[in-house]
């Protein structure tokens, strides 16, 4: 079925053999692509950025300590007093003042509270009266917290490891993404060689008919028309074979360059397989695209921020209060043992509140407006997966499709070449007119043309397929990279 083209790319694959040329098929060169092309390292870069990210959010929940001071604190300069009668002073100031602040703190993700802790420790030196006094909190313990207001923690907590987790499965689709540019240009390039290949082999035959027909003419046997009409014939195919090497040198410099291709020389194609053993369904890859494709993680992810910024709106109301409790013992003396040695009871409960007495209706439109805009989120949302859904179901029938397109392509090549081939005999025994020669030439080119582009078709529905679906139905897993 498909004789006549192995051949033609078998003439290929001897030039290359005799050039040392580098043959590929189209797996290494997707392969090649997904490892070495500009687009797969941005990609990585991208998973690598969104990988921090996750860590640094992640560090929010965990214990935060922290060491903050003024070491030295000296100063030496005029500082203005006021005076009994009302008068001001420039008095000179000399001294010390340094601190010393060790603190922690743990944020509760169910309230949005923090406790804290922290132990201090202050020394002042007086060098006009050298004298040293030391200030401490040999330590405290507080809780703060917010009322009425947007818990932070907790929305970050249900939309952040959804945003991770669509990041890491747009890395993969990214790199089917890569799979399926890298087999553009692979067939690409195939089609221009094949298109020059195809050149060549009318150019030779061509001539070798140039031949046989002026034999023919010196007998008497064919008009000088018909004579006119082959060198006209023979000129385009030289025109054609200049075209077809000109357009095979850009496609491989297309390649290259995609793929990251360092080595030298001609690039010669091997033929893909017409066919892939595997079983594809539209509920499988339905379910598979639903599990992993990142598209379908947003869907989730855009509903739960949209229910985010309701709860946004509704804890900027206008009524914040934040509750205050600190436990803990303080001191002062002339030297550091005696603040640990008897330390006074330190407490603080307080109630901070900003209560609006009249804001126009704002906080009310805040939440009406979120709450519209949730709505509008949960209708686009409802219609994206619609349109996901119509285009994996429709990837799928594509794939079915482009499985008989290649047969019916493959049995047209054949036949195509059978026909040009009992033309060119007819002609050369004098009972068929150039005319229907040339268009069993073209037919037969055609043919050929149109494999090559149903193998295109067929192998681009499968990486789509892939690409949608994240995952390889040829070995029944998931699709995943380091």
């Amino acid at each position: 079925m498909r004789t006549t083209l192995i051949g033609i790319l078998s003439l290929l694959y001897t030039a290359a053999a005799a050039q040392d040329s580098l043959v590929l098929s189209l797996l290494q060169v997707v392969d090649m692509a997904k490892a070495g092309s500009i687009a797969s390292r941005q990609a990585a870069t991208v998973k690598e950025t969104k990988y921090w990210e996750w860590r640094s959010f992640r560090s929010n929940y965990q214990p935060q300590l922290a060491l903050t001071g003024t070491l030295p604190g000296y100063r030496k300069s005029f500082s203005p007093v006021l005076q009994p009668n009302g008068t001001i002073e420039f008095k000179p100031v000399h001294n010390n003042n340094s601190t010393l602040n060790l603190a922690f703190s743990q944020g509760i993700t169910a309230t949005g509270g923090t406790i804290y802790g922290a132990t201090e420790l202050q020394r002042f030196d007086d060098f006009d009266r050298k004298s040293t006094l030391y200030n401490g909190i040999p330590y405290t313990l507080g809780y703060s917290q917010p009322l009425f207001q947007f818990n932070t923690l907790k929305w970050d907590k249900k939309t952040e490891p959804l945003r991770y987790e669509e990041s890491r499965q747009q890395y993969i689709a990214d790199m089917e993404e890569v799979a399926i540019t890298a087999s553009g240009y692979f067939f690409d390039l195939l089609l221009a060689q094949v298109n020059f290949q195809i050149a060549e082999t009318n150019l030779a035959n061509t001539r070798q008919i140039q031949r046989i027909a002026d034999e023919k003419f010196a007998l008497g046997k064919i008009s000088r028309n018909e004579i006119l009409q082959l060198q006209l014939e023979y000129l385009k195919a030289e025109k054609s074979a200049g075209t077809a090497r000109r357009d095979m040198e850009i496609a491989m410099l297309n390649l290259r360059s995609y793929t990251g291709l360092q080595q030298t020389g001609k690039i010669m194609l091997q033929l893909p397989p017409a066919n892939i053993n595997m079983q594809v369904t539209a509920g499988k890859v339905l379910a598979e695209a639903y599990a992993n494709n990142a598209n379908a993680i947003a869907f989730v992810r855009r509903m739960v921020e949209a229910r985010r910024d309701v709860a946004l709106a509704k804890g900027k109301n206008g009524l914040n209060a934040t509750l205050t409790a600190n436990l803990g013992f303080s001191n002062s003396a002339a030297t550091i043992p005696k603040i640990y040695s008897s330390p006074q009871e330190q407490q603080v409960v307080q109630l901070e509140f900003s209560v609006p007495i009249l804001d126009w209706g704002r906080s009310r439109s805040r939440i009406r407006t979120a709450e519209a805009n949730m709505k509008l989120v949960q209708y686009t949302v409802e219609q994206d997966k619609l349109n996901f859904m119509h285009a994996v179901t429709t990837q799928v029938t594509l794939f079915d499709m482009m499985k008989g397109q290649v047969a019916l392509t493959a049995a047209a090549d054949s036949i195509a070449s059978e026909k040009y081939q009992i033309a060119q005999d007819r002609y050369v025994l004098g009972n068929l007119s150039i005319t229907d020669l040339s268009i069993a030439f073209q037919e037969k080119d055609q043919a050929k043309r149109d494999y090559v582009q149903a193998l295109r078709d067929f192998w681009g529905a499968y990486y789509e397929l892939r690409c949608l679906s994240l995952y390889d139905f040829e070995n029944n897993q998931k699709i995943d990279y380091p």
